[in-house]
């Protein structure tokens, strides 16, 4: 599971994470939550794993949130008796992060850097209050707002059933760049596209500008 999610930026309740646990355990399972995005939300925190399930395996990174993407670092936490055999799959994968990325990122506790974080993600918010509308006043279907991370997952069937060849159109003809829903599972997805508000404000909207003319174009 994810939560805020990739691509739909969509967060799961403490009663959906609980009751996702429960039906994982009658199974006999353990459950792993990528929590990458836990900082990035908008009017409201995301719940944790653990505090629901104590047993839960939780993927983490200084990439989102704190912006470090590239430096590789990141953190996994999980039950103690899991702990010997990752511990000898780290030894084969990587040893450990380097101590450059390490010293790097506890500068990202300090108050000032938090307060910059806090910026960029308040400028995230103002992004999809005002991509969200644009999208959808183009005819694309959208049925939720993201309440985490800075993805809108969008259903392009008004206009095509490849959603490579659509990506592709606007990159082409129009140099706007968005992801086909193949990257991200089998269900629809040649019917889906992802859009990040990653970039200005400026530059989403000059986006969606070639993005209104690219669909003059579009083949049929």
């Amino acid at each position: 599971a994810a939560s805020p999610a990739n691509p739909t930026g969509t967060v799961l309740s403490r009663d959906e994470l609980a009751a996702l646990a429960a039906a994982v355990k009658a199974r006999g399972g353990r459950l792993v939550v990528d929590e990458i995005y836990h900082g990035l939300t908008y009017g409201m925190d995301a719940t944790s794993v653990l505090e629901v399930d104590d047993e839960a395996f939780v993927l983490n990174s200084f990439s989102k949130y704190f912006g470090m993407t590239g430096w590789r670092l990141g953190w996994l936490v999980a039950p103690q008796d899991a702990v010997p055999a990752l511990e000898r799959l780290a030894q084969n994968l990587y040893i450990a992060p380097s101590t450059v990325a390490q010293y790097a990122a506890l500068a990202c506790f300090e108050p000032a850097t938090i307060e910059i974080l806090e910026q960029r993600r308040h400028a995230f918010a103002e992004r999809r209050d005002w991509l969200l509308p644009a999208l959808r006043g183009l005819g694309f279907d959208i049925p939720v707002q993201p309440q985490g991370a800075f993805y809108l997952y969008a259903d392009i069937g008004r206009f095509s059933d490849d959603a490579q060849a659509f990506c592709a159109h606007f990159l082409e003809t129009e140099h706007v760049a968005f992801t086909p829903g193949i990257d991200f599972g089998d269900f629809n997805s040649r019917r889906h596209v992802r859009f990040a508000y990653a970039d200005s404000l400026e530059r989403l909207q000059e986006a969606v500008r070639r993005i209104e003319r690219g669909l003059q174009t579009l083949p049929r």
